[in-house]
């Protein structure tokens, strides 16, 4: 509330100076520019943390600069790749729980850019959205994040200005918000997963586009189209088999240097997925999956070599014992030639010399089967203050571009009526993928966590299990519940960029918010 008083009271001042300025002296000079610049930095320094709430608190800052890199992803493909501090992903920033984290954004790109702290329940003046929470950052200006690291877990950053492009480039990083129990880890390694096209191509490639004019889309045959990596983009006129290449931190196989460790030490893996393809990730040695999108699940069983799944936008953190039996590759399992790409190798610093191999057809974990059942927050049997039914599905759209769109609810962003709440609502999502391209629909809400309730129609009969961003594939229907307790307006969108920029976003709309922002127009925001 303190934040928006001051709010109220810089604006009231830039607006009366402005007016108190304006004379019909024919020696007028507008100073529209200079004033709209000083409100721009007047709404900077209402939206940071105040001195009195960093009492006691460590500060860590840190500068990330935007910027075009040569960047080799192995075997000679070089692309050219858009960067925080240059490298992919960018530097890995690291705080612990309770701690505030200031962060200086300077872009030195020719397009705008913001920084979405993607999974961390920020105040919505921190969301980084261009045309909701703020201008995106032009070229040559700088902007300053800040705010408290309540949350631990592992979560990402990445440019919320026309992402299906610039996440595409490499323009993203890792969070990671370390709690009191991430001191019993040995060692702890983040690993980014994604995909990239040689040739320095892009998915959103003009050329692309270019290449699906004239395509009759009323004779397309979507029956039976696989958008995992093995069929065809409609909508972008892009063939998700040109992926090409899978990389690990920004590198392939060959490149990647091996994870090491210790006989008897824990190990702590934390994989982050910043492409557009969900990928089964394979360790053939005992572990647990403890946590998912950052949240704990409850007494994780052990697994026995079974595959894993990390969609777009998901995060899966996996602990195991590195127990001597011997060196062994974490692997990617899918049908393309690139997976072989997606591979780590784990050696043992004392050379042991054995291997483990893999099991050739490895069971995949259900995400809603995992941990033992403990009290959680909500229930099917609550009440709840607003429930939403969300239809995700593909429309063939004569006005749209390509000739279709991603829709909810038969309409596109942003037509889409928004989840409308008032501060303390428990909120039920009712998600039910009925797209015909038979696409996976990794759903991501901004600014709040959500509990898996059901899946198909049947409850959650493990751990409580605590997400941002779900994949609702094909066919599937999950219930999901929410508190609103973080005021502001929300971003609830498909984490394949592709789909969210052709439609399929909708909001959370607080009731009786008072706005911070106000978009302009004076530049070109693109939140998708």
């Amino acid at each position: 509330m303190k934040k928006i008083i001051i709010l109220t009271v810089i604006i009231g001042i830039i607006f009366l100076s402005a007016c108190s300025e304006q004379s019909t002296d024919p020696g007028y000079v507008d100073n529209s520019a200079e004033e709209n610049a000083s409100a721009e930095e007047s709404l900077q320094e209402a939206v940071q943390v105040k001195p009195e709430d960093t009492e006691g608190k460590i500060v860590n800052e840190f500068n990330l600069v935007a910027q075009e890199t040569e960047w080799n992803l192995g075997s000679d493909n070089t692309i050219t790749a858009w960067t925080y501090n240059g490298t992919v992903p960018g530097e890995e920033i690291r705080v612990k729980e309770g701690e505030i984290l200031k962060v200086n954004l300077k872009n030195e790109l020719d397009e705008p850019v913001s920084i979405h702290w993607h999974g961390i329940p920020v105040p919505n003046t921190q969301d980084g959205i261009p045309g909701v929470t703020q201008d995106a950052v032009v070229p040559g200006e700088t902007y300053t994040y800040e705010f408290v690291a309540n949350d631990p877990g592992t979560y990402w950053y990445h440019s919320h200005q026309n992402g299906v492009e610039q996440l595409d480039k490499g323009l993203y990083g890792t969070i990671i918000v370390e709690s009191a129990e991430d001191e019993n880890y040995d060692r702890d390694y983040t690993l980014v997963l994604d995909e990239w096209e040689s040739g320095n191509h892009s998915v959103a490639d003009a050329s692309k586009m270019e290449d699906m004019e004239g395509m009759d889309h009323d004779s397309m045959d979507m029956e039976g189209m696989d958008m995992n990596g093995r069929g065809q983009d409609p909508m972008m006129g892009h063939d998700m088999s040109s992926y090409d290449i899978y990389t690990i931190n920004g590198k392939t196989y060959e490149e990647n240097e091996p994870l090491s460790v210790k006989e008897g030490e824990t190990i702590k893996l934390r994989f982050v997925n910043a492409g557009y393809m969900a990928h089964q990730i394979h360790i053939p040695v005992d572990y647990k999956v403890t946590h998912v999108d950052g949240q704990r699940v409850n007494n994780p069983q052990i697994v026995n070599g079974s595959l894993f799944e990390v969609a777009p936008g998901e995060r899966v953190d996996v602990e195991f014992i590195a127990d001597g039996s011997g060196d062994f590759t974490i692997d990617c399992h899918g049908e393309m030639e690139a997976s072989h790409d997606m591979q780590l190798d784990v050696v043992y610093e004392d050379e042991n010399g054995q291997k483990v191999e893999h099991n050739s057809s490895p069971d995949l974990l259900d995400i809603t089967k995992l941990g033992e059942k403990t009290e959680s927050q909500f229930s099917l049997d609550d009440e709840y203050d607003v429930s939403y039914e969300m239809d995700l599905a593909t429309e063939m759209n004569a006005d749209a571009e390509m000739g279709m769109v991603w829709s909810i609810n038969s309409e596109t962003f942003p037509d889409v009526p928004p989840i409308e709440v008032n501060e303390g609502d428990k909120v039920k999502v009712t998600l039910t993928n009925n797209s015909m391209d038979q696409a996976d629909h990794p759903m991501h809400l901004h600014g709040h966590f959500f509990q898996v309730l059901s899946k198909n129609g049947e409850k959650l009969e493990g751990s409580p299990i605590i997400k941002d961003t779900l994949n609702v594939k094909y066919g599937e229907t999950y219930e999901v519940a929410f508190v609103a307790d973080n005021p502001g307006n929300w971003l609830f969108h498909c984490h394949d960029l592709h789909h969210a920029s052709n439609g399929m976003v909708t909001t959370v709309n607080y009731q009786n918010l008072e706005e911070f922002y106000n978009d302009t127009g004076e530049v070109d925001n693109q939140p998708e």
